[in-house]
């Protein structure tokens, strides 16, 4: 029952409708089931005994009713009664194969629209939240283990009801056929499944659980190797790598295979049980009736409920099966998907003026799980217009300082204002809309051109006048119109593989004048590139136009010798601030 709770979680109130229609349907169909089964009894009677028809009182006043039709005599009465068995049949068969339609399409639109839902809830968690995940991990619980939930947890939960239902309905008609032999069918096929899965149980779990970390291992080997393909190749580490891979994938295959054989194993067992228990309801119902053309339509109706409730229960067995194995993974994914931070609806809406300064507050910051503070009472003024350095060794918090500016990272004390106004979680996006971020490293989509300087931007919707006027200031434009065969439409490959280390700088720097912004920010933009490259990335830095902010952060003092201020961070604190001169002076 905690499994059906958690299943329901997942569910959204319109998808909470879909599963009453599919469960409103699935209780139509066991019903049409049970008509079906109930159906043959009479048909079978009369068959061995047409002279039923005028001694049982319910066949007689049926028979009557058929007259009215024109149904002359007992012969067309069975033969109209087998016709309407078969109708039946039919119809029941009809709206089954409806009700399965119905039952797949809610399905597999529910594992769309949970994927869909998970990626939303991933991409509006804080910055701050991804700094302690792996890529490989939110992958893998979308591309994988939403399918494992859906496969092996809401759809065997629909199957359990709708099999359930259809179970208890024939059992029913069976108690209401004879009472006695209808409890020893269902306590005798009862019993087996449930000690089958009361020992393998535990089984299941523990197996679902070395899947589940298994699974994420496997995934985050494969993210690992393609990222590391030069590394690998230079090295030779083929065969290593296979072997990190190849373990976690053979534990995932045998789980998975040794889950599938558990929810099969009853099969075999109720086979015999099934096929030696028609032999003893013939026994038991001649015994009974003395005359086997008197016990046949019970024995048909013992066949042929049978042949419905076997299969019905195996689905059942099998449906709590799976989902003692996906037990790991309901549960993990419900902690996921409940520890998500929703987004805020009350976001402002209005764009944010900066025309003064940029101001850190007495700030203060410590990354999660991590003993050393990152910034430690930092206070600092950015005029508007101005060029700014921030220069320090590695670990010296300038990128913290920077990610507090851009608005990603929220700071445990103090405040980030704007012309005078604090940066809340209300006006961020507004605050946000003015900046431009070019990182140290730039990640490239494997798209055109254009669509990476317009990066976000659906391809109908992207603005080339200002893709061009982007890469005109940023010194890409010759490059790309002189030596590109289809110029902004040329493909860069995945991560930029065509293009050059400074090609890749400069289509980031472009990426960051495509809307305008009044601060552009450079986080270490020229740290890896050679001395020529850098002069070349910073000449196109200084095309910009002086009257947006610029904030250049830097390893080395000569790539901040064209700024207004520079301000000198160490562990933590800042310790000087002044022009270039100033600063090399002291």
């Amino acid at each position: 029952m905690q499994y059906f709770k958690k299943l329901l979680f997942f569910l959204s109130p319109k998808e909470r409708k879909g599963a009453l229609l599919v469960l409103g349907m699935t209780l139509i169909m066991a019903l049409f089931e049970m008509i079906g089964v109930a159906s043959i009894l009479p048909f079978v009677a009369i068959l061995t005994n047409p002279s039923l028809i005028e001694t049982n009182s319910i066949l007689n006043h049926m028979f009557h009713i058929s007259q009215i039709f024109g149904v002359e005599n007992s012969k067309y009465f069975l033969f109209t009664l087998g016709i309407f068995v078969f109708a039946l049949l039919l119809i029941s068969l009809t709206f089954k194969a409806l009700t399965m339609y119905v039952q797949l399409r809610f399905i597999q639109l529910l594992e769309f629209t949970l994927g869909k839902r998970l990626v939303e809830g991933y991409l509006h968690q804080p910055y701050s939240w991804f700094l302690n995940r792996h890529s490989a991990e939110l992958g893998k619980t979308i591309l994988s283990e939403v399918s494992q939930i859906v496969t092996s947890g809401i759809s065997p939960w629909i199957e359990l009801i709708s099999k359930g239902m259809v179970a208890i309905l024939i059992i029913v008609l069976l108690l209401l056929v004879d009472v006695k032999l209808a409890l020893i069918v269902s306590i005798s096929i009862g019993l087996t499944y449930g000690v089958i899965f009361y020992f393998i149980r535990d089984y299941l779990t523990k197996i679902g659980k070395k899947r589940l970390s298994s699974q994420e291992l496997r995934f985050m080997v494969i993210a690992e190797a393609f990222r590391s393909i030069k590394l690998i190749k230079l090295g030779g580490l083929e065969k290593n790598f296979l072997k990190r891979f190849s373990d976690p994938a053979l534990t995932v295959a045998i789980t998975q295979t040794s889950s599938k054989i558990a929810s099969q194993l009853p099969r075999f067992f109720l086979e015999a049980i099934a096929f030696g228990g028609i032999l003893l309801i013939v026994l038991y119902m001649m015994i009974l009736t003395d005359n086997f053309s008197n016990a046949l339509p019970i024995i048909t109706l013992y066949v042929f409920a049978g042949y419905r409730l076997i299969p019905a229960l195996q689905i059942i067995y099998s449906s709590f099966a799976k989902l003692a194995f996906a037990g790991p993974t309901i549960d993990k994914l419900y902690q996921d998907i409940k520890n998500l931070k929703s987004p805020s609806s009350n976001q402002e809406k209005s764009f944010l003026s900066f025309k003064k300064s940029i101001i850190l507050k007495n700030i203060h910051y410590n990354y999660p799980n991590s003993s050393r503070t990152a910034l430690k009472d930092v206070s600092l003024s950015i005029p508007s217009k101005s060029t700014v350095g921030l220069i320090g060794v590695t670990g010296s918090g300038k990128t913290t300082a920077v990610d507090i500016i851009l608005g990603l990272l929220e700071p445990q004390k103090g405040l980030l204002e704007v012309d005078g106004k604090v940066i809340t979680r209300q006006n961020l996006r507004c605050w946000q809309q003015c900046i431009g971020y070019v990182p140290q490293n730039i990640t490239l989509i494997d798209d055109t051109v254009a669509a990476n300087i317009a990066f976000g931007i659906d391809q109908q919707e992207i603005n080339q006048d200002a893709v061009e006027k982007a890469s005109k200031i940023a010194n890409l434009h010759e490059f790309i119109t002189n030596e590109l065969n289809n110029k902004y439409q040329t493909k860069v490959g995945e991560n930029g593989v065509r293009l050059s280390g400074g090609q890749r700088q400069r289509i980031g720097i472009a990426r960051a004048l495509y809307h305008n912004p009044q601060v552009l920010i450079l986080d270490e933009a020229t740290s890896a590139l050679d001395n020529q490259t850098e002069k070349v990335v910073m000449e196109a830095v200084n095309n910009i136009n002086r009257n947006i902010t610029i904030i250049i952060i830097a390893h080395r003092l000569n790539t901040v010798k064209d700024c207004n201020i520079v301000f000198k961070l160490e562990k933590g604190q800042l310790i000087g601030q002044g022009t270039f001169d100033e600063l090399v002076n002291n």
